[in-house]
């Protein structure tokens, strides 16, 4: 974290799934570490893309489960505390969703 990144003291919107995504990020590893395997054991270019395209998937889903988290948790609390913690979440949120959009 630098310096003019907002603090992010307490615990996270996404602790009550924490659990969940540790798997879930387990689950993706294991298919990157079988990307690696299938590139190794030059297996058909076609069922890499396959399986590339299902860890995109699962990678997509857990940065939408964190980002309803975030929105549902810290944005919620800093936009009832109002002032400029609230804009700073905002504006975080939203350079968040633009970097998801983006990738």
């Amino acid at each position: 974290m630098n310096e003019s990144e907002p603090a992010h003291d307490g615990p996270h919107g996404y602790i009550s799934n924490k659990d969940a995504y540790l798997k879930r990020l387990r689950r993706i590893e294991g298919q990157a570490r079988g990307l690696q395997g299938m590139v190794t054991d030059d297996k058909y270019c076609i069922d890499i893309l396959t399986q590339i395209s299902a860890m995109t998937s699962a990678l997509e889903s857990v940065a939408l489960g964190l980002l309803d988290d975030h929105l549902n948790h810290c944005v919620l609390h800093a936009a009832v505390a109002g002032g400029p913690e609230a804009e700073a979440k905002l504006k975080e949120a939203s350079a968040a969703i633009a970097r998801l959009v983006r990738s």
